[in-house]
C-alpha cells in the first residue's frame, strides 16, 4: 500500500541522513568550479605595504601647505620608484620621489600627488615637481590591511571557486586548494524500452534520455556522475546493478521500475537489500511515486522513468542531498514570486510543479509555463529555468495571478544561466 506524504516531510526525511562529506586537496590550476571545504582566511594584511595607488609624487604633506595656483612650490626629485622597487633613504620635507602605481610608499613620506596634477621642471641640473595646491597628510595611500586584514574570512566554506576566488587564492599563496570530495552518485536506468543514445529506433522503444539529463544535473550540483547503464526489467539483473552500484557509488539513483507494474521491481529490490524505505510516494505531480530509501548510510533514489517527472525528481529530493554532502549552505532551490503571463486552469488534487521560463521586465519577474503540462513530455525542460509551485487543492490559476517560482539555476550551482 502506497500512501502519499507531503512534500516538505519528504525532504526531511531524506536529510536527516545526510552526512557531509570528506575533503581533498587540489592544486590551484584545478579548483576553479570545485567547492572550497574550508573558509579562506587571509595570510596577511592586503595590502602588506604602504602603497602609492596612482601615478605620482611621494611627499610630505607639511611642505605643501602654503602651495596655490599663484604660489606653486617647488620640491626636488631625488628619485623614481617602479611597482616592484623600493626607494632606500628617508625623505626630507623639500623633496619628493616620482612613484608608480603600486610602489612602496618611501620611509618620510605620507601623501602622494597624482601626477596629473603636476608639472615637472629642470632647474640648476636638478628635477623638480610643480605643486600648485595643498596635499593633505595621508592623500592617495593605500595603507596596510585596507583591503583586508590577516586572519579575516575572505570566502566561506561551501563556496564554489569562480575566477575571482582563485585570484584570492593566488592572493593568499594558496597553492593547494582545500575542496570537497565529489559524491559519486550511480545512475541506473531501468526498462526494457530503453535504447542507447546512438542505437537506431525501433518500435515500441525510446532512446534513454534520463540517464544523461542526470548526469548533467549532477555535474551541475557539484556531484560526480557514474553511469551504470541500463537494467534490462528482471528482478535479479535489477538487484545485481543496484548491489554493484552500492558498492562504488555515495549515492544511487534509479529511473523507472518504482510504480507498481508487473515489472517495477524497485520495491522489491529495496525490501531484498534490508533498506530502510524512507517513502514511496509523495503528494506532487509530476513524480507522486517518486522513492527513498536508506542501505548501510548510503541513499538510493528512485525516480520516476519519465523525463519531467523524473527532473522534478532530482531537483526537489537528491539535489539539497548532494549539495549537505559538499557542505553547501543553499542548498535548495531559491524560491521568488512572479506574476503568471498565461491561464494554467488545471486543478492540482497535489501540489504541481510546472516547468516555465521566467524573466524581469519593468522592475518585475514574469513567469510563463512552457510546453505541455505531461510528465512523459521532454520538450518542456529544454526551455524552462524554473518551476511554478501550485498548491493542491487548488483548481487553476489565471494570466495575472501571483505565484510562487522555484529558480532552476542559482549562485549556489556550478553553473548560472
Amino acid at each position: 500500500m502506497r500512501k502519499p506524504i507531503p512534500i516538505d516531510e519528504a525532504i526531511e526525511r531524506v536529510m536527516e541522513w545526510c552526512r557531509e562529506g570528506e575533503k581533498e586537496y587540489v592544486s590551484l590550476e584545478q579548483c576553479d568550479g570545485r567547492i572550497l571545504a574550508e573558509h579562506v582566511e587571509a595570510t596577511m594584511p592586503i595590502p602588506w605595504f604602504d602603497r602609492s595607488p596612482y601615478d605620482g609624487y611621494a611627499l610630505v604633506a607639511d611642505a605643501t601647505e602654503r602651495a596655490s595656483t599663484h604660489a606653486p612650490v617647488l620640491l626636488e626629485v631625488v628619485g623614481t620608484i617602479g611597482a616592484g622597487s623600493v626607494w632606500d633613504g628617508t625623505l626630507a620635507p623639500n623633496e619628493a620621489v616620482k612613484i608608480m602605481t603600486g610602489a612602496a610608499i618611501p620611509n618620510g613620506a605620507n601623501a602622494v600627488v597624482m601626477v596629473e596634477l603636476t608639472k615637472e621642471i629642470e632647474k640648476d641640473g636638478k628635477r623638480f615637481v610643480q605643486i600648485k595646491r595643498k596635499v593633505n597628510e595621508g592623500e592617495n595611500i593605500s595603507r596596510v590591511g585596507e583591503d583586508m586584514k590577516q586572519g579575516e574570512i575572505v570566502v566561506e566554506k561551501g563556496t564554489v571557486i569562480h575566477p575571482g576566488i582563485v585570484a584570492v587564492l593566488a592572493t593568499f599563496g594558496y597553492d593547494r586548494v582545500p575542496v570537497m570530495k565529489k559524491p559519486k552518485v550511480a545512475i541506473i536506468s531501468t526498462g526494457s524500452e530503453l535504447l542507447h543514445v546512438y542505437e537506431p529506433l525501433e518500435k515500441g522503444k525510446i532512446r534513454n534520455s534520463n540517464a544523461y539529463m542526470l548526469q548533467a544535473q549532477i555535474r551541475r550540483v557539484g556531484g560526480e556522475p557514474i553511469l551504470f547503464g541500463k537494467v534490462a526489467d528482471t528482478f535479479e539483473h535489477t538487484l545485481h546493478v543496484v548491489q554493484k552500484a552500492l558498492r562504488e557509488a555515495d549515492v544511487v539513483i534509479t529511473t523507472g521500475g518504482v510504480s507498481v507494474g508487473d515489472f517495477d521491481y524497485m520495491p522489491r529490490v529495496y525490501e531484498h537489500l534490508g533498506a530502510k524505505l524512507l517513502f514511496n510516494k509523495v503528494a506532487m505531480r509530476p513524480g507522486s511515486v517518486t522513492s527513498a530509501a536508506v542501505f548501510e548510510n548510503k541513499m538510493l533514489f528512485g525516480l520516476s522513468g519519465n523525463p519531467s517527472a523524473c527532473y522534478v525528481g532530482f531537483e526537489l529530493f537528491a539535489r539539497p542531498f548532494i549539495k549537505a554532502m559538499l557542505g553547501q549552505p543553499k542548498r535548495y532551490l531559491k524560491k521568488v514570486q512572479a506574476v503568471l503571463q498565461k491561464d494554467f486552469l488545471k486543478p492540482n488534487p497535489f501540489t504541481r510543479f510546472v516547468r516555465a521560463n521566467v524573466s524581469y521586465d519593468d522592475g518585475m519577474l514574469h513567469v510563463e509555463p512552457v510546453g505541455k503540462d505531461k510528465s512523459n513530455i521532454v520538450s518542456s525542460l529544454a526551455q524552462a529555468n524554473a518551476f511554478i509551485v501550485l498548491p493542491g487543492g487548488t483548481r487553476g490559476f489565471q494570466a495575472g495571478n501571483r505565484v510562487d517560482v522555484l529558480l532552476l539555476h542559482d549562485e549556489g550551482d556550478n553553473v548560472w544561466s
